[in-house]
């Protein structure tokens, strides 16, 4: 219980909690609207975000909003509006952001900090000013989802239908393309940019094997997600293992494990 003492391990409980919340939220959208893909591309041109951040000297978070927030809006419209396939466009919004990034970090004069922290996250170097950042990013995404659930709702399951209703669908889109965009830079932190796509789906896929009520599989969400954060950071804590790597580990085997046992207790009975 000593270790409860420290700062960075209350700083690591912290944005583990709020990065769980994140996830369960949006997470439980992305897996319903099958947009796993959608979210490792703008989590990718999220690594522009943090060269520019670098090279202007700001806060690589900040900066990581505003360049993934664009990001996905530009990939909302286009796929929308030029009808242009979504699996090339992801790519090249991936490509062009890692590349961005590395071009704008080669720019920085000076000494330019460990970038295996932003491609792999250490939760357990995560400052009391990110977990702030954080949990301005969580509030934003509860109020918004809160009040536009019932157009998430609608969006989610049947698209066709959203619009008959007259819910607006490209609006929507974007909107939730956004979501997922600030929850990705809330997972910077803790896993990084190539393992964020797997927390944002992980702890949504999981949840979906118990439920089919979106209510309830973001509730679980949230749950599975802090059991996925507190058992990923001890293990990496007291095992001295990468954080991200050891809570996506940790959330990948259970979700497995999981499915395997319900696909065998389905074919048993």
């Amino acid at each position: 219980m000593t270790i409860f003492q420290y700062a960075f391990f209350q700083n690591a409980l912290m944005a583990g909690v709020l990065a769980a919340i994140a996830c369960g939220i949006i997470g439980s959208y992305v897996v319903v609207k099958r947009l796993v893909f959608i979210s490792g591309g703008i989590s990718h041109a999220a690594f522009g975000g943090i060269g520019l951040g670098l090279f202007l000297g700001l806060n690589p978070l900040l900066t990581a909003i505003i360049f993934s927030v664009f990001s996905s809006s530009i990939l909302g419209i286009i796929s929308k509006k030029a009808y242009q396939r979504e699996d090339t466009l992801i790519g090249a919004m991936w490509a062009i952001g890692m590349a961005f990034g590395i071009f704008m970090i080669y720019q920085t004069p000076g000494y330019v900090p460990d970038l295996a922290s932003y491609l792999f996250g250490n939760i357990l170097t995560v400052s009391r000013v990110d977990v702030l950042i954080m949990l301005t990013l969580n509030i934003t995404i509860a109020l918004i989802v809160f009040i536009r659930y019932n157009e998430f709702l609608a969006f989610s399951f049947d698209e066709e239908f959203s619009e008959v209703t007259n819910v607006p669908v490209m609006k929507t889109y974007i909107v939730l393309l956004s979501l997922v965009a600030l929850t990705v830079v809330i997972l910077v932190s803790v896993v990084g940019i190539i393992l964020a796509m797997a927390l944002v789906t992980l702890p949504a896929a999981t949840a979906s094997l118990f439920t089919n009520s979106l209510k309830k599989m973001i509730l679980f969400s949230v749950l599975i997600g802090i059991f996925y954060m507190f058992i990923g950071i001890a293990m990496s804590f007291f095992f001295n293992q990468p954080s991200g790597a050891t809570i996506v580990l940790t959330s990948g085997i259970s979700y497995l494990g999981l499915l395997g046992a319900k696909s065998l207790i389905r074919n048993h009975y």
